[in-house]
């Protein structure tokens, strides 16, 4: 001990039985630092490529941690100029690529650096979250990547919070880094659910106190970013409802490659664009592979949160977040499922924030009214969809819609009272949602005979007989179900029949919905996504699950007589029953040097089926 080291690091470095004072070490590492400014730089070189060695070997690993010793303990003598390269060698040192023994000392380095003066923090901070993810693709399937992942992750996170106890302004360096090293929506899956995964670490850890609503709020907002990537082009459903996303291309054959996106594609010889058409199938698959990982990571985390009593801390900030972001996302796919699930969790507190949220959004008379509408639109499917949401919270939501609608039709002047789609499509979306839940609720609430008084008293026919005539406005394939659930149940007699077999949509309703087709717009349609579907299905009512009023088509048809098309086939008929879900379709664009062609694509002739997943 207290042996005289000179020399290159080897001379002091020995895989053999001799052991050093690590106070040796740190007074050598102490000389090399103070030597550069005099010139002297060889040893030096010497230090900073031994940081650089892979550390695979025993001599190697052996060698790196006694360097690391030596700089924990010289910290104060390195300079942020005159060691620029060896700040380098450190800082880009990835603990993915080390054993155990090496992470232990590089953390203590990084402690130590990070707190010993203010110019290194932030690159120490930058350092910590770069590892977060692996410089590699690493089996996260197998034991040994789990374990390699817990080794880093734990002490990464144990860094950030030794250094957060020592420097108290952390937390407000650390928030931009985290946000701009934060994958992009094309970034590996695998990237993308490790990083999620330390931000939700974040959250719920000692300095989430900090930083968790910021987390929170920048995944819901990457959630939106990827949501928008995938177009209603790219979706269509299965016969059984998986969860699949694909271009749906006229006379185009694709194999599946197990995801739902077509593997190859046949292309017409004289459509050049094979290339475009295989570039947006990558991206394609990675947009939804990213959102699919991303929402299973935030309901793990959710249904966590709920179990250990903090769901009621993040969830003001998940409804934040869902206002300011998703709400006035139009057509948002599949990222406001955090929300729906969040509430599945604590209906009673948690659903009913939600519910009474986007009520007082579309009653309130000095908002946007696109938002209204949206927020009717969301209403309207929350309340149709969530097995978790009493029968009287439904009830009595409805009763406030249909005030809404009546005063609506009172304050609207005679001469404004003309089938002007455009003017009142506020009016019409608060019907659309009406008529909308009824067709999902109206059997079970008929069935309760405290909701049975509620919903035979609203003034329904006082709506529908109004001038502004909403039922020739409205969606028809809904109003068409509407109707007959209404009549089979005495809520309504109409005098005119608002058939609309075989259309997907009226020219009225088009003109209501307006560019933005909010007419077309139920957002809890069956989830796609196939691993994030398992969170959903529990607690969603498709509408396999619905026992309407009439007992079957064929009372339904004898009670109409002739107002059913004698043109009509059996499957028309059955088809009518099954169209209560909307994925709207438009053709795929595809950028080609600034033109864009239009590839074909295939048009649904009426409103996709949603039933219950095989």
């Amino acid at each position: 001990m207290g042996m005289e080291l000179e020399g290159e690091m080897e001379e002091y470095i020995d895989t053999g039985e001799i052991e050093y004072d690590d106070s040796d070490v740190v007074a050598h590492i102490r000389g090399i630092l103070l030597q550069v400014a005099k010139g002297g730089k060889s040893e030096y070189h010497d230090l900073v490529g031994k940081l650089n060695q892979p550390g695979r070997d025993p001599d190697e690993v052996a060698s790196l941690v006694m360097c690391l010793k030596g700089l924990s303990g010289a910290v104060a003598f390195i300079d942020i100029v005159r060691h620029e390269s060896l700040l380098q060698a450190i800082l880009g040192m990835s603990m993915w690529r080390y054993n155990p023994d090496v992470m232990d000392v590089l953390v203590d380095l990084i402690i130590r650096l990070a707190t010993s003066s203010g110019e290194f923090l932030d690159s120490c901070l930058n350092m910590l979250v770069t590892n977060f993810t692996p410089p590699f693709k690493i089996d996260l399937d197998t034991p040994r990547g789990v374990v390699k992942k817990e080794q880093v992750l734990d002490r990464v996170h144990s860094a950030l919070i030794n250094i957060t106890e020592l420097v108290p302004l952390v937390p407000m360096r650390l928030v931009p880094i985290l946000l701009y090293q934060m994958p992009h929506t094309n970034a590996d899956e695998q990237m993308m659910a490790l990083y999620a995964e330390s931000m939700l670490r974040l959250e719920c850890g000692p300095i989430g106190e900090f930083v968790g609503s910021t987390m929170l709020l920048a995944l819901v907002d990457r959630l939106v970013e990827l949501d928008v990537e995938i177009e209603w082009d790219d979706i269509e459903q299965s016969e059984s409802n998986k969860g699949i996303f694909h271009m749906d291309l006229e006379d185009i054959d694709g194999e599946d490659n197990g995801y739902g996106l077509a593997k190859t594609i046949k292309l017409p010889p004289n459509l050049d664009i094979t290339n475009e058409i295989a570039r947006r199938l990558a991206y394609l698959k990675k947009y939804s592979q990213n959102l699919d990982y991303l929402l299973v990571l935030i309901f793990q985390h959710l249904k966590s949160c709920a179990e250990n009593g903090r769901l009621a801390k993040v969830f003001p900030t998940l409804l934040q977040s869902f206002h300011d972001t998703v709400l006035n996302t139009q057509k948002s796919k599949f990222a406001q499922f955090f929300m729906f699930y969040a509430c599945s969790l604590d209906p009673e507190v948690c659903g009913m924030s939600f519910l009474f949220m986007l009520r007082d959004v579309f009653l309130c008379n000095t908002g946007i009214q696109l938002t209204r509408m949206s927020s009717v639109a969301y209403l309207a499917s929350y309340l149709s969809r969530a097995k978790f949401l009493a029968g009287h919270i439904i009830a009595s939501t409805l009763q406030r819609l249909v005030n809404w609608c009546v005063e609506y039709c009172q304050f609207v002047g005679a001469e404004e009272k003309t089938l002007n789609p455009e003017a009142h499509r506020l009016f019409y979306s608060g019907c659309q949602a009406i008529i909308y839940v009824l067709c999902f609720r109206m059997r079970e609430m008929l069935d309760d005979p405290d909701q049975k008084s509620i919903i035979l008293g609203f003034p329904l026919q006082r709506i529908f007989r109004d001038p502004l005539d909403p039922l020739k406005v409205c969606l028809p394939l809904v109003v068409d179900e509407f109707l007959k659930q209404a009549k089979a149940a005495s809520l309504i007699t109409a005098s005119e029949n608002f058939l609309f077999k075989n259309l997907l949509e009226s020219d009225l309703s088009k003109a209501f919905g307006g560019v933005e087709r909010l007419d077309m717009f139920f957002p809890f349609d069956p989830c796609l996504l196939k691993r994030s579907e398992r969170f959903i299905k529990p607690i969603f009512l498709h509408w396999s699950d619905v026992v309407p009023p009439y007992d079957d088509e064929e009372d339904f048809e004898e009670q109409l007589g002739d107002e059913v098309d004698d043109h009509l086939s059996d499957d028309d008929i059955e088809d009518s029953m099954n169209k209560m879900s909307i994925t709207p379709k438009s053709s795929l664009k595809v950028s080609m040097g600034g033109d864009h062609k239009m590839i074909p694509q295939r048009m649904p002739a009426r409103i996709r089926p949603s039933t219950s997943p095989s």
